[in-house]
């Protein structure tokens, strides 16, 4: 077998989670090969078995998985046993409860973490530029303070998205997020006079730490670079591809 990872997480943690990569799964072509979107042309069997294969490796596979049709918003939704089996449509979701997996699919796009240091609850986000422009993670967190969770027992990984060197933006782009916190100037670096590249790893970061998060982790991998192990929605744009897969992101109390 290939030496190259499967998944990715940080060691010593209460929870069970993993950011995966798109190796050892079942799907074909471009989707090759551990697609688990199934709204984007794929097997919609061969995505089920990619999905129960990721549960698997992380022994989560009795557990119900808890996926919601992502809209690029800032909404969190909790997930309780009262909406359990409904649809929902939202970028972020938090529970407590231990009979399920929430999974956020992405492909360029941030996964984000967040866990006390108890265990109690468990949170994953989808943070793209307009999560992070919405400050998607600050909404996550007023659901900790809800529970009476200090912030600085909070804890945070980012996983693998899109990195700064390839993440192209024009000046408009750039403009918005000054006009709306000047401080998000130095997540930009300038190209020339009317392009920039954008860090979105820098910016999520940055909105953890002021939110009073002390313990942020990066898994800082960069998908539009790392061909092999990741899909990647903007290489395929460039590559005039019609679509690619998406990459699971898995967490769970224990």
């Amino acid at each position: 077998m290939s030496l190259k990872k499967k998944y990715y997480s940080i060691k010593n943690t209460k929870i069970i989670h993993g950011f995966f990569t798109r190796l050892y799964g079942f799907s074909k072509k471009d989707f090759e090969s551990l697609n688990c979107s199934s709204s984007n042309g794929d097997n919609k069997y061969l995505v089920y078995r990619n999905r129960l294969k990721a549960m698997t490796e992380l022994k989560l596979n009795k557990k119900k998985l808890i996926l919601i049709n992502q809209i690029h918003s800032s909404k969190v939704i909790e997930i309780n046993k009262f909406n359990i089996n409904k649809k929902i449509e939202a970028d972020g979701m938090i529970t407590s409860l231990d009979n399920v997996v929430l999974g956020v699919l992405t492909a360029d796009c941030a996964p984000i973490f967040i866990f006390d240091n108890k265990a109690k609850f468990v949170c994953c986000l989808h943070s793209g530029w307009r999560g992070a422009f919405k400050n998607i993670s600050k909404n996550a967190v007023k659901f900790f303070d809800k529970y009476k969770i200090e912030r600085n027992n909070l804890i945070a990984i980012i996983g693998p998205c899109l990195g700064a060197k390839n993440y192209e933006v024009d000046k408009n782009f750039e403009q918005n997020f000054c006009n709306k916190n000047p401080f998000y100037a130095r997540f930009f670096r300038k190209k020339n006079n009317s392009k920039f590249f954008f860090n979105l790893r820098g910016l999520i970061k940055y909105q953890l730490k002021e939110l009073g998060l002390k313990k942020i982790h990066n898994i800082n991998l960069d998908t539009y670079s790392n061909k092999s192990l990741f899909f990647s929605h903007r290489r395929s744009v460039h590559k005039e591809k019609n679509t690619t897969g998406r990459l699971i992101n898995l967490i769970s109390l224990t």
